[in-house]
């Protein structure tokens, strides 16, 4: 049976850089050109560059504001939504690409595949040819923060099946960018690895993804909430506001220095004192971007005398994305998530900037269309297959209805509430 789409959808609107975010109600919707496909929108996290974006505080890599963005802005770029058509002759020409099928919607949206870093396969940075320039979700399309979308079927982020929207979702960015930095840190077993804003979205990823990897992890940052969040994660914890010297503590506790720290809060202090908690030939990878740029405070001298090295990595690629989703999908990496209702946009914003929020928040945009039989009956198999439906338990929020299918178990066995400081249970 076709899907009946509306011609108009319910958008979070930023009218101009600075200003409210304005919910809209009677926002056109895109129908799919031949080389696209419709999604509708179930989950997004938000980003703290989304935050960035909308006060028109972002940076480019100069150091100056993005002035470049698309207005009206709607942001969101780590979505999760279901496809519900195809652009004419996708099914011919492309197979793997069906209508029912859950696809991500990620920061990249759309890259030339021509240029000499899409080939080497870091597409992210992209340059586009000739006159013809690469797309994001975040300045120049619009991302997840609407019911739908429609996305190049070129560069489609398809997703596994049986893959939980909530926590994928995150995962696309946040994740992404974490487990990008783990790499890059070359961690191997038995390393140390200290992870600043360790109790942020993007933080616990990195500290999951490393201890994944065998490393010993230190996080840094602040409070009871990050602090019990990174311990349950297996990590040691430091608050910064409670220790008078950081680098002495971090030095005493990995006897010299860790082989590689890595920073994903998006502040200036962070970055102040990272380098020199670096053993020699440690590396510093960076991932949380300032307002405004930010500088590192790390002199020449320590660099050379300490041969460290300085990473940075903006996302990672498509492949590199579908690898940290696979960590997720295999409970090997469990992020802390937050369900919110698309209303409270406005004030996940707030509670963003004075870095209130341990984890990450997810937004219910909107309802699954797959039935609920079906979904069940294709997760207790999956699970079965897995040996995890018998010795799981879910804590049931008594206080709260079901969220439609949310994929890893079914929905009579799950408890996702769509309300504030409510998290979604730990797979």
């Amino acid at each position: 049976m076709p899907i009946s789409v509306p011609s108009q959808q319910t958008v979070a609107l930023v009218r101009t850089l600075g200003g409210p975010v304005e919910f809209v109600k009677d926002y056109p919707v895109k129908q799919p050109s031949h080389d696209e496909v419709l999604a509708k929108v179930l989950y997004s996290g938000v980003c703290q560059s989304d935050l960035h974006t909308r006060a028109g505080t972002a940076a480019g890599a100069d150091g100056k504001p993005i002035t470049a963005i698309k207005l009206p802005h709607v942001g969101g770029h780590e979505g999760v939504g279901r496809i519900i058509a195809l652009g004419t002759g996708i099914p011919e020409r492309d197979p793997s690409i069906k209508v029912g099928a859950l696809v991500g919607i990620r920061f990249s949206s759309r890259v030339c595949r021509r240029c000499e870093f899409c080939l080497a396969g870091t597409e992210q940075y992209c340059q586009g040819v000739e006159d013809w320039k690469p797309t994001n979700h975040l300045h120049h399309e619009d991302g997840a923060f609407q019911e739908y979308i429609c996305l190049d079927a070129g560069y489609i982020t398809l997703l596994p099946p049986d893959v939980d929207p909530v926590l994928a979702a995150p995962t696309l960015c946040a994740g992404l960018t974490a487990y990008k930095a783990v790499l890059n840190a070359e961690v191997k077993v038995g390393h140390w690895v200290v992870v600043v804003g360790a109790g942020g979205g993007l933080g616990q990823y990195a500290v999951q993804y490393a201890i994944a990897q065998g490393a010993r992890v230190i996080g840094v940052d602040t409070g009871s909430q990050k602090e019990e969040m990174v311990t349950s994660f297996g990590a040691s914890f430091v608050d910064f506001r409670q220790t008078p010297n950081i680098v002495a503590e971090v030095q005493r506790l990995t006897s010299g220095g860790a082989h590689a720290v890595i920073v994903a809060a998006g502040s200036s202090p962070a970055f102040a004192q990272a380098a020199s908690m670096l053993r020699i030939g440690g590396t510093m990878c960076c991932i949380g971007i300032p307002p405004g740029g930010g500088h590192i405070n790390t002199t020449v001298a320590e660099i050379v005398i300490k041969g460290l090295k300085i990473k940075g990595n903006l996302v990672g690629s498509l492949k590199e994305c579908l690898e940290a989703v696979e960590l997720v999908r295999a409970g090997i990496v469990k992020p802390k998530v937050f369900v919110r209702p698309f209303s409270d946009l406005p004030d996940v914003y707030e509670e963003l900037e004075r870095g209130d929020i341990p984890g990450r928040v997810v937004l219910k945009i909107g309802d699954d269309l797959v039935s609920s039989a079906r979904f069940s009956a294709l997760c207790c198999a999956l699970l079965a297959r897995r040996h995890l439906l018998s010795s799981e338990v879910f804590e049931r929020a008594t206080d709260a209805e079901p969220v439609h299918l949310v994929g890893a178990v079914a929905e009579e066995d799950r408890s996702v509430v769509c309300g504030k400081a409510r998290q979604h249970p730990r797979l």
